[in-house]
């Protein structure tokens, strides 16, 4: 049997996927609202907080509409960036790394915050893609109740999809607050992931693309 403590404690993913269930989209966004907000009023209700004072009254639904609008936005495919490639017409063939993009996510199993930097590299298969785009597509997929090897899956196999190649590469390395701000309240440790496709494979590139991001973690 699944201790189920023990998987949140122990960061253990259980799917590949999101695990969203299928009638995820049928209410509308006000609605999710609406109810997330009378969720949270109860939570802050069984604390002890007293609602009607003036620094707490809005807090309901300032949450509500953070869950649904900002912070688990990802978890609607609407929202999912429109990744324009274009042809390689200057005919650039080496690696092309894009580091340190600001990444912002939240711990599925405690719904606190992960913190980090993603840094992606490719090789262009005849088709690139504005660098922008590398930014959009980590936020989005880190926009939802997460694990960190699961982020860096989807954002390697997304760009696989995007470029037309397997030769995509993310490290992630992250700060999780449910283990720096609650349990072992470690505030120095952080969490590194990576995936590698196609040539990212082969050690020689792999270092290469290390020495780019200049991470000094050995894989």
């Amino acid at each position: 049997m699944i201790n189920q403590d023990e998987i949140g404690e122990n960061h253990i993913a259980t799917n590949a996927e999101n695990p969203i269930r299928n009638d995820a989209f049928e209410l509308t966004d006000d609605r999710k609202i609406e109810l997330i907000k009378k969720n949270v009023e109860d939570i802050l209700n069984t604390l002890g907080m007293d609602l009607t004072d003036d620094s707490l009254k809005g807090t309901p639904n300032r949450v509500a509409k953070m869950f649904v609008k900002e912070i688990f936005g990802g978890l609607n495919p609407v929202k999912k960036p429109n990744s324009s490639t274009f042809k390689n017409n200057y005919k650039y063939g080496e690696m092309l790394v894009e580091k340190n993009i600001t990444l912002y996510s939240t711990c599925e199993h405690h719904l606190l915050p992960i913190i980090g930097r993603a840094h992606i590299g490719y090789i262009s298969n005849g088709t690139v893609v504005g660098l922008s785009k590398m930014n959009r597509i980590v936020d989005y997929f880190a926009k939802r109740p997460q694990v960190q090897e699961r982020l860096t899956m989807q954002i390697v196999q997304e760009l696989q999809k995007v470029l037309n190649t397997d030769d995509v590469a993310c490290v992630i390395d992250a700060k999780h607050l449910c283990v720096n701000s609650r349990g072992i309240r470690d505030i120095e440790s952080s969490t590194v992931t990576s995936e590698f496709g196609g040539k990212f494979k082969d050690g020689k590139t792999r270092r290469e693309f290390l020495d780019y991001i200049k991470l000094d973690t050995k894989f």
